[in-house]
């Protein structure tokens, strides 16, 4: 038997494949992915920031809901994941930031939570986070913090509850 007599099936099962590939592809990715940032207040009224090693700016801790995750199951591993913190219990809905572009990787949904937080802050996820530090209100760090963590914050101090 000739085994060239089998390639045109292989390459047309193989082009099926592909096309069944770029279809699940499309739908996975041409949909935002929903994530959180905590904004973790410590007892004394401090705010916890982190600095990203992707980037090296200050940002809020948080990441992308796993499988079968709520949020409030994410804002606590995430947090837990990237400061070592515990979550106490969720304050408040800050807001919902949808933007397109508001993450440079990708589209991606983010619901913000303000958050009462105990424990020693510790860089648990050095892949991810360098740095670890708590600031007072009136001190946060001068400057762009990454993603849109710049205004989530600054709608937080504002007191708002933002749809964007």
């Amino acid at each position: 038997m000739n085994i060239l007599a089998f390639f045109p099936a292989v390459v047309q099962s193989t082009r099926s494949l592909w096309r069944y590939g770029q279809t699940v592809l499309g739908i996975i990715f041409r949909h935002p992915i929903t994530g959180t940032s905590i904004i973790p207040i410590l007892p004394d009224g401090r705010i916890v920031l982190i600095r990203r090693r992707d980037d090296g700016q200050w940002a809020l801790p948080g990441g992308m809901v796993d499988w079968g995750e709520d949020i409030p199951t994410t804002a606590r591993r995430e947090l837990m994941e990237e400061t070592g913190l515990e979550l106490i219990g969720i304050r408040r809905l800050v807001g919902v930031y949808s933007a397109p572009d508001r993450d440079p990787r990708i589209h991606s949904i983010c619901v913000v939570l303000e958050a009462e937080v105990r424990g020693k802050m510790e860089v648990q996820d050095t892949l991810e986070v360098i740095e670890i530090q708590a600031f007072s209100p009136n001190s946060l760090p001068p400057g762009q913090m990454s993603h849109d963590h710049s205004r989530q914050l600054r709608d937080y101090l504002n007191g708002l509850t933002t749809l964007a």
